[in-house]
C-alpha cells in the first residue's frame, strides 16, 4: 500500500504542475490543450466519479491522463474510489477513440453483515478504456462511453462499461 500512496501523491503532483504551467501567461493566447471536468459512472472510476482530465501537450489529441475522486455511502457500508490512468485520443475534429490504462484504489468499510461489502479493505484495481470521445475544438460540452475492462490478481471482468458527461475546455 505504501507504493499504491507514493504512485497516487506522483500523479498528483504531475497534473497539479500542468495545471499551473496552462494558466501561466506566457501560455495564455497558444492554448489549445484540451482539458477536461467531467462526472462518469461506471468506467475507471468503478461506481461514481468526478475527474479532471488533460492532455500533456498543446493538443486537442495524443498522450494524457485523468484522475478523480468518487464516494458513495449505503447502510452503513462506504466506498471511496480513486482512479489515475494515462490516455491516448486519436481522431481529428470534435471525434476521438480513447485508448486508456490506469488503476483505481478502491477502500470500502462498513458493517460485516451487511450485503454491499464483505469487510473492510482497500485493493488497487487494473483498468483500460476502449471508448469513443465527443469533445468540442474550443470548448463546451464532452460525452464518453465504451468498454472499461477491470482487472486485479482474482478477475478479470471484459465488459464493463462507463458513460461520462463533462466540459471541455
Amino acid at each position: 500500500m505504501k507504493i499504491g500512496s507514493f504512485f497516487i501523491l506522483n500523479l498528483i503532483f504531475l497534473f497539479s504542475t500542468n495545471l499551473v504551467n496552462a494558466q501561466s501567461p506566457e501560455n495564455k493566447g497558444n492554448q489549445n490543450r484540451a482539458q477536461n471536468i467531467f462526472v462518469e459512472l461506471g468506467g475507471q472510476g468503478i461506481l461514481f466519479t468526478a475527474n479532471y482530465d488533460s492532455r500533456f501537450s498543446n493538443r486537442r489529441d495524443g498522450l494524457g491522463g485523468r484522475i478523480g475522486i468518487g464516494y458513495i455511502a449505503e447502510g452503513g457500508d462506504n466506498a471511496t474510489t480513486v482512479p489515475i490512468s494515462l490516455n491516448y485520443l486519436l481522431g481529428k475534429g470534435r471525434h476521438f477513440f480513447e485508448l486508456g490504462l490506469g488503476a483505481s484504489l478502491l477502500a470500502t468499510g462498513g458493517n460485516d453483515e451487511s450485503f454491499l461489502f464483505d469487510k473492510n479493505q482497500s485493493n488497487i484495481i487494473g483498468t483500460m478504456s476502449f471508448s469513443y470521445r465527443l469533445q468540442p475544438v474550443d470548448q463546451g460540452f464532452s460525452f464518453r462511453a465504451g468498454l472499461t475492462p477491470i482487472f486485479n490478481k482474482d478477475f478479470f471482468i471484459p465488459y464493463y462499461a462507463g458513460l461520462s458527461l463533462g466540459y471541455s475546455f
